[in-house]
């Protein structure tokens, strides 16, 4: 989220046209009831979503909300008794029927400021089957001055009935000339221009990647790829990674699967996220067949969404089993 001089909250440079589109919507009264905002991680969804709270919160708004209202002021300090924030409870991933049912209680509400009442769901695909069902009934009947906004980074996976109540908002990366100067103001423009093609064109992931914490798990990873190539025994690499989150390893993994495969399929380098990882690729390349890194590759996206749906109690296993599958295909 962007906030100017006088305090205006604003979306990221390369969401402003979107946000321009919305106010216009909501000058004109057309504003739907249910937005869903949906795009990769990292894409921004979040300040685009802050922006619209902040203008249909605010009591004298422009372009933007003015920053300087009661409400805005509110908004800043962290409470607004019309905004309702849903998320899972910390240290879990899925929303459940509780805080849902908080929901419905809230838009039954007045809404304290005279205004509009605006409950915010994210990620919206986290609310489990019984969450997302007792939520229809709010979505079907909101009541007026009600907005509800939900982001989901795969809106495929949320109840159709959900997302078919919902005026659908989808965010592409961005264009980097749209994204490039802000993100090289925070790195400078060569390790921006690194990292947002390492993310795949998503500034805040490129932002995230760059910390220093994330660049040594990277370097790490880098490590025991070539460990592997040389002929490191898989589970014992596992075992050095046990502290590391396995949902970073495995998206790391995807995006240099990709790169294997890109290059595979074209021989041509131009299009690698990771360049700097050329010289393994290449040696990765000649010891197994394209359709095994397909198979790699799906498996890898698999696990991944279990792991982030917590349906995998042991994520060290499934660490071990696909660095176990790498070193196969290395060694073939």
């Amino acid at each position: 989220m962007a906030v100017s001089e006088d305090g205006r909250l604003t979306p990221l440079p390369w969401l402003r046209p979107r946000f321009a589109e919305l106010v216009a919507l909501m000058d004109a009264g057309r504003l739907p009831h249910a937005l869903l905002i949906s795009g990769a991680r990292g894409v921004g969804k979040r300040s685009l979503a802050e922006a619209v709270i902040a203008r249909v919160l605010c009591a004298s708004p422009s372009e933007s909300a003015c920053g300087q209202c009661h409400a805005c002021r509110m908004l800043a300090a962290g409470y607004h008794p019309d905004l309702l924030r849903i998320e899972p409870e910390e240290g879990k991933r899925q929303i459940r029927i509780d805080p849902i049912r908080g929901v419905n209680a809230f838009v039954a509400q007045s809404a304290q400021q005279g205004g509009y009442r605006v409950i915010l769901i994210s990620p919206a695909e986290a609310m489990n089957v019984a969450a997302a069902n007792a939520l229809l009934k709010s979505l079907e009947e909101p009541g007026e001055r009600t907005l509800f906004i939900l982001l989901a980074d795969i809106p495929s996976r949320m109840l159709p009935t959900i997302r078919s109540r919902c005026q659908h908002w989808s965010l592409a990366p961005p264009a980097e000339a749209a994204c490039l100067p802000w993100l090289a103001d925070k790195l400078g423009e060569d390790d921006a221009r690194f990292w947002l093609t390492l993310a795949g064109g998503l500034p805040l992931a490129a932002l995230a990647q760059a910390e220093p914490e994330a660049r040594a798990l990277r370097q790490q990873l880098v490590d025991t790829f070539e460990a592997l190539v040389r002929g490191a025994e898989p589970v014992a690499e596992a075992a050095r990674l046990d502290r590391q989150s396995s949902e970073a390893i495995l998206w790391y993994g995807i995006s240099w699967l990709e790169d294997l495969i890109r290059l595979g399929l074209s021989g041509v380098s131009d299009d690698l996220r990771n360049p700097d990882l050329l010289p393994l690729y290449r040696q990765a390349v000649k010891n197994a067949r394209l359709r095994d890194w397909f198979r790699l590759l799906d498996y890898a996206r698999e696990q991944r969404r279990l792991l982030a749906a917590g349906s995998n109690p042991n994520p060290q296993l499934v660490l071990e089993a696909w660095l176990v599958r790498w070193s196969a295909l290395l060694r073939s």
